[in-house]
């Protein structure tokens, strides 16, 4: 590039940027509302679509951890990755947890405790009393 296409370069960077300040404070002194009821408006404007956002994201997130889950469950079943890679529990704890004791006496409450959210530290406990693999507890969990 020669010297004279970097000073035209520079010449019309500059113009635009003159352009764009000129709009700006034309479009501000223009402005048919005053200022504190254009950022009233503003505001108003930032909260309802901020609102509609987080709906939406909610949407797609609960969308994404359904289809996470029936993809690794997919998974599991053509073998990919094993059975009992996903923890999926289904139907009511308290009915779960009855059938665990029934089937391994030295289970106390304590090692039954669940709260969602938390199942890293349920399979942890019950390795530790159970003295099976990570996998091993997930699938058996996971058959309840």
């Amino acid at each position: 590039m020669s010297y004279n296409e970097d000073n035209n370069s520079g010449k019309i960077l500059l113009a635009v940027l003159a352009g764009a300040s000129a709009g700006i404070v034309a479009g501000l002194l223009m402005a048919p509302d005053k200022g504190s009821a254009t950022r009233g408006n503003l505001k108003n404007y930032a909260g309802k679509y901020g609102d509609q956002l987080n709906d939406t994201l909610a949407k797609l997130g609960t969308q994404l951890d359904t289809s996470f889950k029936g993809l690794a469950e997919k998974l599991e079943d053509l073998g990919v990755t094993g059975a009992g890679a996903s923890l999926n529990m289904k139907g009511d704890w308290n009915v779960s947890k009855g059938k665990l004791k029934q089937q391994y006496a030295q289970l106390t409450d304590d090692d039954l405790t669940y709260t969602e959210g938390a199942a890293d530290d349920l399979v942890g406990r019950l390795q530790d009393k159970l003295g099976k693999s990570k996998r091993e507890i997930v699938k058996l969990l996971n058959d309840l």
